[in-house]
């Protein structure tokens, strides 16, 4: 079965940085793209980050340079390093399967996501 938990998120303020984690458990980790999501209120999730099983990365252009997403395979963990935060960034991030083109289906499972507020 398989559980993603996300963690990291809170209150920072604009030029601020995080790190979010997010563990999977079950096959989901060791066979697939993983990616970081995000929701804001009244939108759509979206991809914004993703990294392949051998570590090739991609981003959405507006956090590219600013984010950076790693994986640790042998602790079933990918990390978001956000740096250089905007009030735009605000949002519930999530993590899951994924790479550009081939996202999640919103209907499998989520984790119950990790609340980034970027306010001064």
């Amino acid at each position: 079965q398989v559980q993603l938990v996300e963690s990291g998120g809170g209150l920072v303020q604009p030029g601020g940085s995080l790190r979010l984690s997010c563990t999977a458990s079950g096959s989901i980790f060791s066979i697939s793209a993983m990616g970081w999501y995000r929701q804001a209120p009244g939108k759509e999730r979206d991809l914004v980050a993703a990294i392949t099983i051998t570590g090739r990365t991609n981003y959405i252009s507006s956090v590219k340079g600013r984010f950076t997403i790693s994986r640790d395979n042998a602790k079933n963990t990918v990390y978001l390093e956000m740096t250089s935060l905007k009030p735009e960034d605000t949002a519930v991030y999530y993590c899951n399967r994924g790479w550009f083109g081939a996202v999640a289906e919103e209907d499998s499972y989520w984790g119950q996501g990790t609340q980034v507020t970027v306010s001064s």
